[in-house]
């Protein structure tokens, strides 16, 4: 359950850094209650799975999850760069993530 928390953490992670743009762009208050509401859900599930998962490991995870999700977000949502090195160091990302899971 912890590690579905600490997925979801990051999900919402990424709801919270979409949103920063999306206020940026069109200054809504709908917006600002969705950056706070995804922040606010992905604490309180990172706290949540640090209950068993060690610190370290959590926060690496968590970040990983937010930084590369905000970046594929970016890509769809906003026609960032889809550069191939981009995409490599996204991936490395990812497979951090994974292989402290496999370690952890």
């Amino acid at each position: 359950m912890a590690w579905f928390s600490l997925i979801l953490a990051g999900l919402f992670e990424m709801v919270g850094v979409t949103m920063i743009n999306k206020l940026h762009n069109d200054h809504k208050w709908q917006s600002l209650v969705m950056l706070i509401l995804g922040f606010g859900l992905s604490f309180v599930f990172l706290a949540y799975s640090m209950n068993t998962i060690p610190m370290g490991t959590a926060y690496a995870i968590w970040t990983g999850i937010g930084a590369s999700g905000g970046a594929i977000v970016g890509m769809i949502l906003y026609g960032e760069s889809r550069d191939w090195n981009r995409l490599v160091f996204i991936g490395m990302v990812l497979s951090a993530a994974i292989g402290l899971k496999l370690v952890s």
